[in-house]
């Protein structure tokens, strides 16, 4: 079986020449961008519109409600579940998006099935409140008399998925870290083709400045205000989402309409700096084709 992926930073073009290549291929679409998942989530994610998903199938948007976050191990699965449904179709499977983690997850393990009990979760999260993180580590150092191997001990929250990790599966770190190396990839017996949609930084910059100004004329103050009464601010990966922690600041009285869209472009500049250093060091060997060009993708 074989599936496409075609990636690029943000702005660049991804969902136009996917439609175009999807509806020259008889492909289906599967999203791997992180902000796809939530419903309601639709001016400032950039979402495709009902219009061209009724003209190619897409898989993996509005699964979630926005106060339920997503994680990758039931994208994973979902997305294995989309992918095989399409190729028993007889049609194209396309992913597409810039999401790194979630894209990582097309190509190698990045979860393992070890599931944190809600108890866990409650126990370990009250002994950080009352005693700190040197409890937990006191607590993690008990649990792994070999040593923590290369856990960062001055981060709280990587401490904290640790010990609860410990908890929940009875084996050490390096129990742990062993059995997920010798894991299959998800994806494992696929033939993968990989494209990156590339295009000149300048001409990015312009369309990350036009994209936010139009994200802020088509409603997104409203979407996020909307959203907030939802549960926004419950789900930690959508809140954080670009123009949506900057929208709410806004609607708080933090930022100016001005400083808002400049706040908006700042950051999803930097976004794209990190998404081309990502897919330079963390993406297989894969095509580069330029957005303008007539080259095919794959």
């Amino acid at each position: 079986m074989r599936l496409h992926i075609l990636t690029g930073v943000t702005a660049v073009g991804k969902t136009a020449r996917a439609l175009q290549w999807a509806a020259d291929h008889n492909a289906e679409i599967i999203s791997c961008d992180a902000t796809l998942f939530y419903r309601g989530m639709d001016i400032g994610a950039a979402k495709p519109t009902p219009a061209e998903r009724a003209a190619v199938p897409h898989h993996l948007i509005d699964t979630n409600d926005v106060s339920e976050p997503m994680d990758v191990a039931r994208y994973t699965a979902l997305a294995r579940q989309a992918a095989a449904g399409i190729r028993a179709r007889g049609r194209e499977v396309l992913v597409t998006g810039g999401s790194g983690f979630y894209l990582k997850a097309w190509f190698t393990p990045v979860a393992d099935a070890i599931a944190v009990p809600p108890e866990i979760r409650a126990r370990v999260a009250a002994l950080f409140e009352t005693e700190k993180l040197p409890a937990l580590l006191a607590e993690l150092r008990r649990l792994n008399p070999g040593g923590l191997g290369a856990l960062d001990t001055a981060n709280p929250r990587r401490v904290t998925r640790a010990l609860e990790r410990c908890l929940a599966s009875g084996r050490t770190l390096a129990d742990q870290k062993a059995a997920f190396d010798n894991l299959p990839p998800p994806f494992a017996g696929w033939e993968i083709h990989c494209a990156e949609l590339t295009r000149d930084p300048a001409d990015t910059d312009a369309r990350v400045c036009r994209r936010a100004a139009a994200m802020l004329d088509a409603g997104l103050v409203d979407e996020v205000r909307r959203l907030r009464a939802l549960g926004l601010e419950k789900n930690p990966a959508a809140v954080s989402a670009i123009g949506y922690r900057e929208t709410l600041a806004h609607l708080d009285g933090g930022l100016s309409r001005d400083a808002l869209l400049e706040a908006i472009v700042q950051r999803t500049r930097r976004l794209v700096r990190k998404q081309r250093a990502w897919f330079r060091t963390q993406l297989p060997p894969h095509r580069l084709v330029p957005a303008d060009s007539a080259a095919p993708l794959f």
